[in-house]
């Protein structure tokens, strides 16, 4: 059972000073969480960047802790205190953990999934596969049941609550048609397994609920 960890906000960047001359330190790092603009230092917001940079590995459901860890162990700038500042993101909540294929409805109903970036369809070659990426270029590649949470589930109050009525569809049924039969958990699970590439790619993010 493979458990993952994602990085929870949106970044702003760094703030710098308002000093003359100009002062090249940031001040700060921001990230949107929730309700709030949490500051980082520049340390701790290198570790939380750094849970983005393996895209492939993140497809593969292959970064967890301990591969976030000797990642910034062995990093050209190597970072001793890697353990202790995870900890202290996952306490902040901005870093997830979560097993892909365990009660994912705990860590669902804390965050939403926002989207971002571009819904670009699907092609002739694999109608079965939706992409989503920026300025035109597809990062990754989704099927339509993720492709449907990506781009609504930010109206529901949380992403939970978004698998059950995504898997509530006797509504939309057409006449003649059968409902797709799937459970909230199969339904999250399907989401899960994709979350940690769409977050990587910086195609959604999590977003924690202000309950």
């Amino acid at each position: 059972m493979p458990r993952v960890i994602v990085p929870a906000g949106l970044s702003m960047g760094p703030r710098y000073r308002y000093v003359r001359p100009p002062d090249p330190t940031p001040e700060c790092y921001e990230i949107h969480l929730g309700d709030d603009l949490v500051e980082l230092t520049e340390t701790e917001a290198a570790v939380w960047a750094a849970a983005f940079v393996d895209a492939e590995r993140h497809a593969k459901l292959e970064v967890n802790r301990e591969s976030l860890i000797r990642l910034l162990e062995t990093a050209p700038q190597p970072e001793p205190q890697a353990a202790e500042i995870i900890d202290n993101l996952i306490g902040r909540g901005l870093l997830v953990e979560f097993d892909t294929d365990d009660d994912l409805e705990p860590v669902f109903r804390r965050h939403k999934l926002l989207p971002l970036g571009e819904g670009l369809g699907s092609t002739p070659e694999e109608p079965h596969l939706h992409r989503i990426g920026h300025s035109g270029q597809p990062k990754v590649a989704v099927p339509v049941d993720v492709y449907g949470l990506w781009s609504f589930s930010y109206r529901d109050a949380d992403l939970w609550k978004a698998c059950v009525l995504y898997a509530d569809d006797t509504e939309n049924v057409e006449e003649g048609d059968e409902p797709m039969e799937q459970t909230p958990t199969q339904v999250a699970q399907d989401l899960a397994i994709y979350l940690p590439l769409l977050i990587a790619v910086s195609c959604a993010y999590l977003d924690p609920t202000s309950a």
